[in-house]
């Protein structure tokens, strides 16, 4: 944050080295007057004004080329040392100012480098050309010392400024992530909830289309199965209104008893999906090979909502009285393999859905990519339709760690 003299500089810039110069013309002309008691000095008004007219003037170009104003005031402080005037901090001001900027805008082996050049230009021009012949230590340390504190503390500020730039672009690099990620988090829920819906629905609705249509066969032959077939297309639209409300994610009212906190469905449900496909005119057998092992929730509800949505495009584009649903365990992965013997589909989207062109298949192939897994579908040899499914296992410290060896790649 700045200060206002800070943020006045930095708006008027010329105004401030216009100041600046005349200030340090007024300070090197004091300095060029202060010498030890009993001693005369140098007599050469005209070149030191002239010195620091110069040494002054160049400070107007100290933000544009710093290392040019650090060798013209360098060497108009060495000048003014050869006239015998004392290395003052008052002479010195011009090229402490140059070495400060300097230390500021360069690198800290330029600045370096200019030090160490303006210190060695004025103790030699002090030792080989100085009239008066003043102590050595004024000729030496005093200079190092004032020339050291402008490097130093323009090196300070330029890495202060530095690390809070650096502090700023982390804090918005942080701030872009976290609202990328939102966005993304954002995005992910909205693919997990039109998934979510899109198997919902279109397994329930086919489901209680085909029940309905079932009933209005069986109306006129068989009523008593046509009531039991309406009192089970209840539950199934019941089942479908409490699945759409879990998906969306609508808050739980405490006094609605129908909506428990239930988990998500898994392969646990697996019996329950499969027994309501026989009113339907379905029939859905299962068989497990090797031996289950526990799967993690993803992989859980990602192996059921395939299994649904497989069986959900029988009902409803395939010509078939019976399906086949096989879950094969293996040492790390689980293959799910669900075939029917229907003959033919019934239209031209089915058809399409049929040859692994419908969104139904998309989206069964987005779940299983979305787990690590991968899903094959096609028509098969002897008739029918298969969909393949591999997912891979993340196994609990419960589950066995001895498989069959021919397990290993079915």
């Amino acid at each position: 944050m700045s200060i206002p003299w800070q943020r006045y500089a930095d708006e008027h810039t010329r105004t401030v080295d216009t100041m600046t110069a005349a200030l340090l013309f007024a300070c090197f002309l004091l300095g060029s007057e202060i010498h030890f008691p009993h001693e005369k000095p140098p007599d050469a008004v005209g070149p030191t004004l002239a010195l620091a007219a110069l040494a002054c003037g160049s400070l107007f170009w100290q933000r544009s080329r710093p290392r040019t104003v650090v060798a013209v005031t360098a060497l108009c402080t060495a000048g003014a040392g050869a006239l015998g005037h004392l290395l003052t901090p008052l002479i010195m001001g011009p090229l402490i100012i140059a070495l400060y900027r300097l230390a500021l805008g360069t690198d800290r082996r330029t600045t370096r480098f200019a030090f160490f050049a303006a210190l060695t230009l004025l103790a030699v021009t002090a030792f080989l050309a100085d009239p008066v012949g003043h102590p050595w230590p004024l000729k030496t340390i005093g200079p190092a010392a004032w020339l050291l504190l402008p490097v130093a503390v323009g090196t300070a500020v330029r890495l202060r400024d530095a690390y809070v730039e650096a502090v700023q672009a982390r804090a918005e690099y942080a701030e872009q992530s976290r609202e990328k990620e939102a966005r993304h988090r954002v995005a992910e829920e909205r693919m997990r909830i039109a998934r979510e819906l899109h198997d919902v629905v279109a397994h329930h609705l086919a489901l209680a289309n085909a029940q309905a249509g079932t009933a209005a066969h069986l109306a006129h032959t068989h009523p008593e199965q046509m009531r039991r077939i309406l009192s089970e297309l209840s539950g199934t639209t019941s089942s479908a209104l409490r699945e759409m409300k879990a998906t969306v994610g609508l808050p739980r009212q405490t006094d609605d008893p129908d909506l428990p906190l239930a988990p998500s469905p898994g392969l646990g449900q697996l019996a329950d999906l499969t027994d309501s496909f026989p009113t339907a005119g379905l029939s859905v057998e299962v068989a497990v090979e090797g031996v289950p092992r526990p799967l993690s929730p993803g992989v859980d509800l990602t192996a059921y909502r395939i299994v649904q949505e497989a069986l959900t495009n029988v009902t409803k584009h395939a010509a078939a009285g019976a399906a086949r649903v096989r879950l094969r365990y293996a040492v790390d992965h689980l293959t799910l393999t669900v075939t029917d013997d229907g003959t033919a589909t019934v239209s031209a989207s089915a058809s399409a859905d049929s040859a692994g062109q419908g969104f139904g298949l998309i989206g069964m192939r987005e779940r299983a990519r979305s787990v690590g897994g991968a899903l094959d579908a096609g028509h098969r040899v002897e008739g029918g339709f298969q969909v393949t499914t591999r997912l891979p296992l993340y196994p609990t410290p419960t589950a066995p760690t001895a498989p069959e060896p021919e397990d290993r790649n079915p």
